[in-house]
């Protein structure tokens, strides 16, 4: 039999671990005012300047040391702006308040984090300005606010929705910094599993990248404890080859999972648990036994409640060739036995999801299961009960596209990675509220008249919408600048123009239609950027006291004892009548 970590066996001392405990605390200093601002203004200046040459079809590429291995070459705003830690503790905030919004950009939108860098850098220099002109912060924010209103409204108007294969590989291109191969990838992948479909990016194994379509479901489920995590970096869970169990009850003693461990780690394969919760004392074995390496495993809930809980389960069986252990069919866990999990490929789970690659359960069945659905949609005149069970039916039939990286190096694989991530993201945020024309033109034209548009109370808050109205340039002016072009130039002609669909095609270097010629965006990553830039920018200007850690006091080295004189040399053995040599004590 074999040993296992389990609740019961872990104690905890009521012994002090040292006698004494000692507790220093840094010392603090206190900066005020515009002294303070001016500070997170050099900080938010040193990032913004090192993500923003990133904007455009004709960025440039940042070169990352990662202290280890082979330095990181990027166009990506956000792997920038996360690299950045500097060594001015007040003008670290600044830069770490903006990589805040850059990493909230990207999670909310999934691209769009350079252009959030320079709005919000931009921002607050304009609000900053304001402040020593002695403009109130409270009201200059409220004018922020109300411009900030006024853009979304508008650009949201400019929008339209995605139509067809050939906008969704625009968008994606254009994301991946003008790459048609990946724009052709994205698309090919969406259109085999749907716009809803999953998808999911991977290291290759050769120069090469390239899609493949396998078998999977995913459901919004994901782990239970993060102490099943195995990749800190993606916060993730991945297990190959697993054993699944299927479970529908609550699983909570270290007895009914006992037997299961011992047979799974005889077979020295990963476990998943799919059950309706695990929790008490067979989570703590579970975590206890991953942690010393006797297992590695991850419980998830199961997807949905009662009836439709069943169901997910029973979908899931098939998919994995394994069976649903119910006490309805009269089975219960201390009885199990390794014939009845279900296996599959890999299985990723994050903290939202669950992902189960290439099931090996038998495409018959599979199929059998599908009809079984259909037939049940047929029958229903229930439409919320019909959209349940199209969602299962895609689940299980729909499959899941891999785009696996491939590069002649892991700087270039890492590179490639990040860009269709992003492109990816980003055709997911245009499929789901539409897309602009590209090129910054949407806020720049939205910029126009700002002031003369909305209402405000007072000059402080004219201030504010102005502060708005004059940063709304900035993507266009550095994607120009990015591409070798006058900033000044390209924004005069294109307000001149004043035609929401009329730009500068920084890859083309020429002004044209810029929606007729594929250059779009997504509303959401446009709409989002504006929203947290001018959000992070706000918060600054109304920061009124920083408090941070003091620079330690360097100590400085005790100053060198003189040197004394040089001892004398003892007589040497055998030669009595010979003394030792005097000291050279005192000799200049």
């Amino acid at each position: 039999m074999l040993n296992f970590f389990s609740q019961s066996q872990t104690t905890i001392s009521t012994k002090p671990i040292f006698s004494t405990i000692i507790k220093r605390f840094a010392s603090k200093e206190i900066t005020f005012g515009n002294t303070a601002r001016r500070s997170l203004l050099s900080g938010v200046n040193k990032l913004a300047d090192a993500v923003q040459v990133t904007l455009g079809p004709r960025g440039r590429n940042v070169l990352i040391d990662q202290g280890y291995g082979s330095p990181k070459i990027t166009k990506d705003g956000v792997t920038v702006a996360r690299s950045i830690n500097l060594s001015d503790r007040l003008e670290n905030i600044g830069a770490q308040l903006v990589k805040s919004v850059a990493s909230k950009t990207n999670d909310e939108a999934g691209d769009g984090t350079t252009t959030a860098t320079v709005l919000a850098r931009e921002i607050f220099r304009e609000g900053c300005k304001g402040l020593v002109s002695g403009y109130n912060p409270m009201d200059i924010k409220r004018g922020i606010n109300i411009a900030v209103k006024e853009v979304v409204k508008r650009i949201s108007e400019m929008a339209k929705p995605v139509q067809g294969t050939q906008d969704i590989q625009q968008i994606a291109t254009i994301s991946a910094n003008g790459d048609e191969e990946i724009g052709e990838l994205i698309a090919s992948a969406m259109d085999k599993v749907g716009e809803q479909g999953v998808i999911t990016v991977q290291e290759g194994k050769t120069l090469k990248t390239e899609l493949e379509f396998i078998e999977g479901m995913q459901f919004e489920r994901g782990y239970i404890s993060g102490y099943f995590i195995t990749d800190p970096k993606k916060l993730s869970v991945e297990l190959e080859d697993p054993f699944v169990m299927l479970v529908n009850s609550k699983i909570s003693s270290f007895k009914s999972i006992q037997g299961v461990l011992e047979q799974v780690v005889q077979l020295r394969k990963p476990l998943l648990i799919i059950a309706e919760d695990v929790e008490g004392e067979a989570l703590t074995t579970l975590i206890l036994n991953k942690l010393n390496g006797v297992i590695k495993c991850c419980a998830v809930k199961a997807p949905g409640f009662g009836d439709r809980r069943k169901n997910m389960l029973e979908d899931i069986a098939v998919l994995t060739g394994g069976e649903v252990i119910s006490e309805e069919l009269g089975l219960s866990l201390e009885n199990v036995q390794i014939g009845m999990f279900g296996t599959c490929k890999k299985a990723v789970i994050t903290k939202e999801d669950c992902l189960i690659l290439d099931g090996s359960g038998a495409k018959e069945e599979i199929t059998e299961r599908c009809d079984q659905i259909k037939n049940l949609m047929k029958e229903t005149e229930s439409n919320y009960e019909k959209e349940k069970l199209n969602e299962r039916l895609a689940k299980l039939s729909g499959g899941v596209a891999v785009i696996k990286v491939g590069g002649a190096s892991e700087v270039e694989v890492n590179e490639q990675k990040d860009r269709i991530e992003d492109a990816l993201n980003a055709t997911r945020a245009a499929v789901e509220e539409g897309v602009l024309p590209g090129g910054g033109v949407p806020l720049l034209l939205a910029s126009k008249d700002l002031v003369k548009s909305v209402d405000f109370k007072n000059s402080d808050e004219k201030f504010g919408v102005l502060s708005i109205q004059n940063a709304l340039s900035m993507p266009t002016k550095m994607i120009a600048k990015n591409a070798g072009e006058s900033g000044e130039v390209v924004i005069n002609k294109i307000l001149e123009k004043d035609d929401y669909q009329f730009g500068f095609n920084a890859r083309k270097l020429k002004f044209e239609n810029l929606v007729e010629n594929g250059v779009i965006d997504p509303l959401k990553v446009v709409k989002i950027a504006l929203i947290d830039s001018s959000s992070v920018a706000s918060m600054m200007i109304t920061t009124e006291a920083a408090i941070y850690d003091a620079p330690e006091e360097k100590k400085m080295m005790p100053p060198m004892p003189p040197m004394g004189g040089m001892g004398g040399m003892g007589g040497m053995g055998g030669m009595g009548g010979m003394g030792g040599m005097g000291g050279m004590g005192g000799m200049m």
